[in-house]
């Protein structure tokens, strides 16, 4: 008998490691095998029996279940969990593999595709590989959606004795688990990602920026590192090729800002976690001053499937200039929170309607975060905006890493907008004046809508179009625009002022 029991931090966290244990005392002759999470977390922990090849679901999962799930008697039997409505509705392209395969098995990898990427672009020129990322259309998935084959092709055709690849997995934004769950769930499409990354443009050193605040993932990530060496995945003779790339895993001390490419690359380099003024690129001087790919998690885990699948595949989904699969993080107030893959495209109103099934409290929607704590607040009205970069950011929005936070009609959007420059102050690095200075002064001049002072609404917008033009980095630049959508979506949170005024 083979059981399945996530080892997810989410899963964890509600119990998961207990479960697994229950099992185990229950079932002793069984194996129990610890994958990712299915991205269903309403249902976690979520075991998986492994019966005539197919695996049924039970969750979520209690250790007092485990007599009845073994025997097949549970009250929580979810049926075959590929035929989940959840699962059967997505496009798993990057998560394919993520809770289906032990993540610290290469040979399990293997067996489900992995590597297959890998071999294809040994046998590839760097031009053949960044041409190949440029046909599929990827774009960088950390917020700025910049076209990838664009930076790789800037890194390849730039003249050094050394180049790099930077991954950051800074997964700073409120709402989102994305990169967590894919270095936890399946590490070493990340690697494969990377090492691709590094044949393309001619790198042989490679840097996960990971956060402190993500412990599972710095442990899985860091023997997944030292098993793939020893399998000969990295090193300087990649499976057998004669070529070389080798990368390691350096944790940030957890502040917001370094999220940015140029705050990355300086915490990288052990300085302060400041941001750099742009030009030079880091595609020309990064790294130690070296040209550097710094690209998301999700970006460089995808590669491996363009690699797999072809080009073509990838671009054949999506919408306009979106194309590939967008990974949308769905939590906050919200009845079915998870990771959902699809093809760009969808509406919002669809995802959170039909897909997280409204609110956990039952209540009205009354409006969607997306895209982070810079992400602007979506009222209903606004829920046919379909997600993809330009078509979303033409009805004001940001998709950014695709993290959705839901608020039903009881949220104060006010208090929202002061959160966010609250937010901005806190973790401004203080490189420059309108963020650092701009965040204070915001949070002061909400306090004071709140108490009925009606003048300060235009100063209020008057500061944010100086944040949004003078600011050196998105954290001061995008402040903004939660500030400004919930003041122009939900005037009504601000009418003491008006009130007061009249």
């Amino acid at each position: 008998m083979r059981i399945f029991v996530p080892m997810d931090s989410a899963a964890k966290a509600l119990g998961a490691d207990l479960v697994a244990a229950a099992l185990a005392a229950a079932a002793p002759d069984a194996e129990i095998i610890r994958t990712g999470t299915r991205g269903m977390i309403w249902l976690e922990p979520l075991v998986e029996v492994e019966i005539d090849g197919v695996r049924q679901g039970y969750g979520p999962a209690t250790p007092e279940d485990a007599a009845a799930i073994l025997d097949g008697s549970s009250e929580k039997a979810l049926g075959p969990v590929e035929e989940l409505d959840w699962l059967t509705r997505q496009t798993r392209l990057t998560f394919a593999r993520v809770g289906v395969i032990d993540p610290l098995s290469l040979s399990d990898y293997e067996a489900h595709g992995g590597l297959s990427g890998l071999r294809r672009a040994l046998d590839m020129t760097g031009e053949e590989i960044v041409g190949e990322v440029t046909a599929s259309g990827l774009r960088g998935r950390g917020g700025a959606g910049f076209p990838t084959g664009i930076k790789w092709k800037t890194v390849l055709e730039a003249d050094a004795p050394q180049k790099y690849i930077v991954c950051n997995a800074d997964e700073g934004d409120s709402g989102t688990f994305a990169d967590r769950m894919i270095m936890e769930g399946d590490p070493f499409t990340l690697i494969e990602g990377m090492a691709i990354a590094g044949l393309g443009v001619g790198a042989t050193r490679g840097y996960v920026y990971l956060r402190s605040e993500y412990p599972d993932a710095i442990r899985v990530m860091e023997e997944a590192v030292r098993l793939a060496r020893a399998a000969g995945m990295l090193g300087p003779d990649v499976l057998g090729s004669g070529r070389a790339f080798d990368m390691e895993i350096r944790k940030g001390a957890g502040a917001y800002v370094c999220g940015e490419d140029t705050s990355l690359l300086n915490s990288l380099e052990g300085k302060r976690g400041v941001v750099r003024a742009k030009p030079p690129l880091p595609a020309l001087e990064g790294f130690l001053g070296r040209p550097t790919v710094v690209n998301n998690v999700i970006s460089l885990a995808t590669v491996p499937v363009i690699f797999e699948k072809g080009a073509a595949h990838h671009a054949s989904f999506g919408i306009g200039k979106s194309r590939g699969t967008i990974t949308l993080q769905i939590a906050g107030n919200v009845k079915h929170g998870g990771l959902f893959e699809t093809g760009f495209g969808l509406t919002l109103g669809e995802v959170i309607d039909e897909i997280a099934g409204g609110t956990a409290t039952g209540r009205p929607v009354k409006a969607v975060q997306v895209g982070g704590p810079l992400g602007a607040y979506m009222p209903r009205e606004k829920f046919d905006a379909p997600l993809g970069y330009e078509e979303f950011g033409a009805e004001g929005g940001l998709i950014g890493h695709a993290g959705l936070v839901v608020f039903d009609d009881t949220a104060d959007m006010l208090g929202m907008a002061r959160f966010a420059m609250e937010f901005c102050a806190v973790e401004s690095c203080g490189k420059c004046t309108p963020c650092r200075i701009g965040a204070v002064r915001g949070v002061e001049t909400i306090d004071r809508i709140a108490q009925g002072d009606a003048a300060a609404i235009p100063l209020l917008t008057d500061l944010c179009e100086t944040m949004t033009d003078g600011s050196l980095c998105a954290l001061g630049g995008f402040t903004p625009y939660p500030v400004m959508s919930a003041l122009t979506h939900f005037p009504e949170d601000f009418a003491t002022a008006k009130e007061a005024a009249e």
